[in-house]
């Protein structure tokens, strides 16, 4: 879709903006127009490029290629800090505020005037809020309005809105949307980026649709509603790459003790009441829209963090893990979305894939370097990684991921945990770890596999949970098809779910 821009009248226009890493197009030829007065939604499934975009107009980023006029000027600011100049005034999903700062000093950095913060907060309800308060000892959902607040003090005319409710409840939403409003009436507008797609076709006047880094569709919201949201998002059936959809193994006994039980999860409102069982030779997949308590699932099972309430029981024993290492000693191992914080970068292939081998210091004695590629070397194969570096930062970004996966193939696991491991990579390099994952489950093992691509449920996944505001909404068949897993990652889930629980 290519959309005529007029660099006058909108207060935003985009026109074939390209941006890519590497070797990955995040946007290849993004279009956009956001008119006076008007609320505009953008939205896409996950990795269609909102973020990167956002990280352009606000930037954060450079662009490769197009042409953006903000407010009647041609190009992008330096930074979020000069947007502000421009009229352009940015609510980032995650509260752009240092943590061990107040909020006092959090606005003299960034040059917000307090008088004008104080006034904001004031408007939207939220006058008890105390300046002095160190950032970390407040709730995310104040934080949002605090950061929606410093916003609104510089008056913009074009602001931008990304996920801001998906960490307010409903009766601060609805004051989100009053100051919506109020910018609307004045001739502003707002870029507003979200997944609920009620409050979409309730509050937005245009919405656009960003698929695989281009604008699939552009229109009025209340047009064809969320059927129509829906359709522009997936598109037209993609191409047979070759790969057959995996054939779920047999059901499993769920007579027999789960490998993995979680009983009521609950931390704050991150994640709500999450209950569910992954047996042995069986890979569960999970799918989320961006930020609805996925990781956090994650990093509870591994270890990194405790809840508030709720049980994990590992094998039919339960597991209080206070560090990492208690999830690993039970078999529990992960492999994170970020492969780097997973790696030694400097070191070589030999050394990472080994450092699980070694990870109790009470074990450590002499060294025996035979020992250690006897059980670091059939991982390497296995994986087919290139070992000719003399350092893992020097391997492809697809490699990299590999060694993060062969150093627990070389150390043993019961339970894989797996957090979007084909992010970024190749082709080829996907096809292997689909290998993998399907064969370490007829082998035994459990795998859960939380993956931002919907086409690899059907590929490996022997069943599916979806995640939605931090609650499981629904279990499906891996077979059910992209288009209900959409849906239900958008709380759209009825009587027609196609298998919801």
């Amino acid at each position: 879709m290519s959309l005529s821009v007029d660099p006058v009248s909108p207060l935003l226009a985009v026109s074939k903006v390209a941006k890519s890493y590497g070797g990955v197009a995040a946007l290849r030829s993004a279009d956009l127009i956001v008119s006076s007065g008007q609320c505009h939604a953008l939205l896409g499934a996950n990795g269609a490029g909102k973020s990167t975009l956002v990280k352009v107009l606000t930037g954060i980023v450079a662009r490769d290629s197009g042409d953006i006029f903000i407010c009647g000027r041609q190009g992008t600011p330096s930074g979020p800090v000069e947007a502000y100049s421009w009229g352009l005034a940015p609510v980032f999903q995650d509260p752009a505020l240092v943590p061990d700062l107040t909020v006092r000093q959090n606005l003299k950095l960034t040059g917000a005037s307090l008088p004008g913060v104080r006034e904001q907060l004031n408007s939207l309800g939220l006058a008890t809020v105390d300046v002095e308060d160190r950032v970390e000892d407040i709730p995310l959902p104040t934080l949002r309005m605090i950061d929606l607040a410093r916003a609104l003090s510089y008056n913009p005319k074009l602001l931008i809105l990304d996920e801001i409710t998906a960490a307010l409840p409903s009766d601060w939403a609805d004051l989100v949307f009053g100051a919506i409003e109020k910018l609307k009436a004045s001739g502003s507008s707002v870029l507003f980026i979200s997944h609920r797609l009620k409050e979409v076709i309730d509050h937005c006047d245009m919405c656009t649709i960003l698929r695989d880094g281009r604008a699939a569709d552009s229109f009025v919201p209340t047009d064809g509603g969320q059927d129509r949201i829906v359709a522009a998002m997936l598109g037209e059936t993609r191409a047979d790459d070759g790969v057959e959809p995996h054939q779920p193994s047999v059901a499993p006994d769920r007579s027999t003790t789960p490998s993995i039980e979680v009983n009521g999860m609950t931390l704050g409102q991150q994640l709500v009441d999450v209950s569910f069982s992954a047996y042995a030779g069986e890979v569960l997949g999970v799918v989320a829209l961006e930020g609805q308590g996925q990781d956090v699932l994650f990093d509870m099972l591994a270890g990194e963090r405790k809840p508030d309430s709720g049980t994990l029981v590992v094998n039919g024993i339960r597991l209080n893990a206070s560090h990492p290492a208690d999830a690993v000693g039970r078999g529990v191992v992960l492999v994170p979305a970020d492969r780097v914080v997973a790696l030694l970068p400097q070191r070589s292939i030999q050394e990472n894939v080994a450092l699980a081998l070694h990870r109790q210091v009470r074990q450590w004695g002499f060294f025996r370097a035979a020992a250690e590629r006897a059980r670091v070397a059939p991982a390497i194969t296995r994986l087919a990684i290139d070992a000719r570096v003399t350092q893992t930062q020097q391997l492809s970004g697809g490699n990299q991921q590999k060694v993060t996966i062969a150093k627990w193939l070389a150390a043993g696991f019961s339970t894989l945990l797996l957090f979007d491991p084909t992010r970024g990579i190749d082709v080829g390099t996907k096809l292997q770890i689909y290998d993998l994952v399907r064969d370490t489950a007829k082998g035994g093992a459990t795998v859960i596999m939380y993956t931002s691509e919907l086409r690899e449920v059907a590929l490996v996944c022997d069943r599916v949970i979806v995640l939605y505001q931090g609650r499981v909404i629904a279990e499906l068949e891996s077979g059910v098809g992209e288009t209900v897993l959409l849906e239900a990652m958008h709380g759209l889930v009825g009587a027609d779910a196609g298998g919801a629980q």
